[in-house]
């Protein structure tokens, strides 16, 4: 992916390439260069850090701790399908030295908001740098079986050779990695890796605040695997695409009603929906706290008769979702709500039992459920 910032991205592996001289002319009297060609704010003012949606925001501070200063560029309860930047944005970004994203296209606002802060020495780090991704589904309501099986490495050094620009809502690739601990923990350390380049002096903390951090995320990708180990090959509808990385992860199969939350539901994306419920025999949808309490999901659900739960994707929250510890918090409510979900499901359909001689019965069976 690339953002017209000089004509020129960095990604993580990019910003350790950085030269002695590289932008001396733009960033004289912004920036002194060390010896190994990084670049460092004057007069031991911290890193200004910022960052784009709201899980890059979370590992950025875990990385970050102290050592530099992070600011989100969005509202904690603005969505990136939603936001529309402001002159507070504008400002922000003006003043950074270091913007982290997401990367995959989902920050689709980036370009303009980069061109109308005049900000010519920000530098980027990409942290889906090197990730493998999956081809975002631009046309599911035409296609029943769409699993993003085939998967790709995201390397922004091999960008230049073709065109991400295809007119598609969520860009080339689906963009939601971090729902997936174990890519999550993989952009924890594209953050670590940029913010030791540009800051050379701090890696010893950003390293030991990376691998508290990344040892968290194996730990709940352990509790995750465990939880879910029981419904390998279920599937589970949710009300936007934001759940192929998370499935594959662990086994699981997603459907999902739309694209991104703005759309609305053409008929053959209900319909899809409904052949899903009824052949896996869904009890449990799951909607999200971007969808509202009036949407297309809720009157699906009541004409199904199945229940609603949330799985949380975690693209708004309140003001306390900028702190690392509320991806650990919301992701364990998320795979607690799947778990009742597939339960529902086995409590309502029961599994035979083997058939038994007549015979063979000494005392009443008795069936519970």
């Amino acid at each position: 992916m690339r953002f017209n910032v000089m004509k020129t991205v960095f990604s993580t592996r990019q910003v350790t390439q950085l030269t002695l001289g590289l932008f001396t002319t733009s960033l004289l009297g912004f920036f002194s260069y060390s010896e190994s060609g990084s670049v460092q704010a004057q007069a031991g003012d911290p890193l200004q850090v910022v960052t784009t949606i709201l899980p890059i925001t979370q590992f950025t501070r875990a990385v970050a701790g102290d050592r530099a200063e992070v600011t989100p560029l969005m509202p904690t309860n603005v969505g990136p399908h939603d936001f529309q930047a402001r002159p507070e944005e504008v400002r922000i970004l003006s003043q950074a030295d270091v913007l982290v994203i997401n990367g995959l296209e989902i920050e689709t606002f980036l370009e303009g908001l980069i061109a109308n802060a005049g900000n010519p020495g920000l530098l980027t780090i990409d942290s889906s740098d090197g990730i493998a991704t999956m081809e975002g589904d631009h046309e599911h309501s035409n296609d029943h079986d769409h699993e993003h099986s085939e998967e790709h490495s995201h390397d922004h050094e091999h960008s230049d050779d073709h065109s991400h620009d295809h007119g598609h809502v969520h860009g080339e690739f689906n963009p939601h990695i971090w729902l997936d601990p174990k890519r999550a923990i993989q952009q924890v350390e594209n953050i670590r890796d940029g913010l030791i380049s540009l800051d050379p002096e701090g890696q010893a903390i950003y390293q030991a605040n990376a691998a508290a951090y990344i040892e968290e995320l194996q730990a709940l990708d352990q509790e995750i695997s465990a939880q879910l180990n029981p419904f390998q090959g279920k599937t589970f509808v949710v009300f936007h695409d934001f759940a192929p990385y998370f499935a594959e992860s662990y086994g699981l199969k997603a459907e999902f009603l739309i694209e991104i939350p703005e759309e609305n539901p053409a008929p053959e994306d209900v319909r899809r929906v409904i052949e899903a419920v009824r052949e896996s025999g869904l009890q449990t949808i799951l909607t999200e706290p971007q969808a509202g309490d009036s949407n297309p999901f809720e009157v699906l659900a009541t004409d199904l008769e199945v229940e609603v739960r949330v799985f949380d994707p975690i693209e708004t929250s309140g003001p306390e979702g900028i702190e690392p510890d509320y991806y650990l918090t919301i992701m364990r409510q998320n795979v607690e709500n799947l778990v009742s979900a597939f339960e529902s499901e086995m409590a309502f359909f029961p599994t035979p039992l083997p058939p038994v001689a007549l015979g063979s019965i000494e005392r009443p069976l008795v069936l519970s459920r």
